[in-house]
C-alpha cells in the first residue's frame, strides 16, 4: 500500500465528516471513499446512526479498520469475494463485542460450555467488561430477540477496559492483518449475558440448543 498518498492515514489528525450517501460515487468502494476523502457516506436510519456513534467513541480503531480495508482493496481490488482479511474486518466493524474477562471465563466461551459460562461462573460476570462495538449488532438490540449473536474479540488482560481512550489505542496496535485472517472471534448469544435479559435468571434459558449450540466437534461426537 502506498502510505504517502492523500487519505485517512493512521495517525492523521484529520477528523472524518459525515456526508449523504449520494456523495459516494457510483462504482467506488465505500471504504476506499472514506480513506481518500475522510468522509463517511451516511443514510438516514439506525444502522448508520450507530456507525457514526462508534466513529465518535473509537475514532482510532475505526480509522485503523478503514486503513486496513483500503489496503486490502488496493492490493486485491474489488471482486465477488472479499478474502479472509476483508471478511474479518467487515465482521469486526458490524458485529464485534469487545470482552475483557478472566482466563476461566474465556476458556468456557471458547469451549461453548454455556452452562459453565453463564450458570456456574455467573458470579464472575460482575468482573467481565463488554463493549458493543459492532453497529449492526447494536441495531439488532433495538428490537431484541434471543438468538442475537455477537462475535467476541478478546481484550488483553493488561488493558484497562474502563479507559476507552486506552482501549481505542490498544485496538490500533492489535488489529493486524495476520491475526484478523485467522478470524479470532468467538460467538456469543448476547442475551445470555447475566442481567441482560430477565429470562436468563433461570438455568433452562441456556438449555435451548437452537441458540446455545455446542461446539461443532462436540456435537458431532455426541451424535455418533
Amino acid at each position: 500500500m502506498n502510505t504517502t498518498r492523500a487519505g485517512l492515514a493512521l495517525g492523521d489528525a484529520k477528523e472524518v465528516t459525515f456526508v449523504p450517501q449520494s456523495a459516494l460515487p457510483e462504482g467506488q468502494a465505500y471504504e476506499d471513499f472514506i480513506f481518500k476523502t475522510a468522509q463517511v457516506p451516511t443514510r438516514d436510519g439506525l444502522h448508520d446512526f450507530f456507525n457514526g456513534l462508534c466513529w465518535h467513541r473509537f475514532p482510532l480503531a475505526k480509522r485503523r479498520l478503514n486503513q486496513l480495508q483500503a489496503a486490502e482493496i488496493e492490493a486485491q481490488g474489488i471482486s465477488a469475494t472479499r478474502g479472509p482479511v476483508r471478511d474479518a474486518l467487515t465482521l469486526f466493524d458490524e458485529n464485534v463485542v469487545l470482552m475483557h474477562a478472566s482466563d476461566e471465563v474465556w476458556a468456557a466461551l471458547q469451549a461453548r460450555d454455556w452452562l459453565k459460562l453463564f450458570v456456574y461462573l455467573r458470579d464472575q460476570w460482575q468482573h467481565v467488561h463488554l463493549v458493543l462495538f459492532g453497529h449492526a449488532l447494536v441495531e439488532k438490540l433495538v428490537t431484541p430477540y434471543k438468538s442475537i449473536t455477537g462475535h467476541v474479540y478478546r481484550v488483553a488482560n493488561e488493558v484497562n477496559p474502563h479507559d476507552e481512550a486506552a482501549l481505542d489505542a490498544w485496538l490500533v496496535q492489535d488489529l493486524q492483518p495476520a491475526k484478523l485472517a485467522t478470524k479470532p472471534f468467538e460467538p456469543l448469544p448476547v442475551l445470555g449475558v447475566p442481567g441482560w435479559c430477565a429470562d436468563n435468571a433461570e438455568r433452562a434459558y441456556y438449555e435451548d440448543t437452537n441458540v446455545f449450540r455446542p461446539k461443532r466437534e462436540l456435537a458431532i461426537k455426541a451424535s455418533k
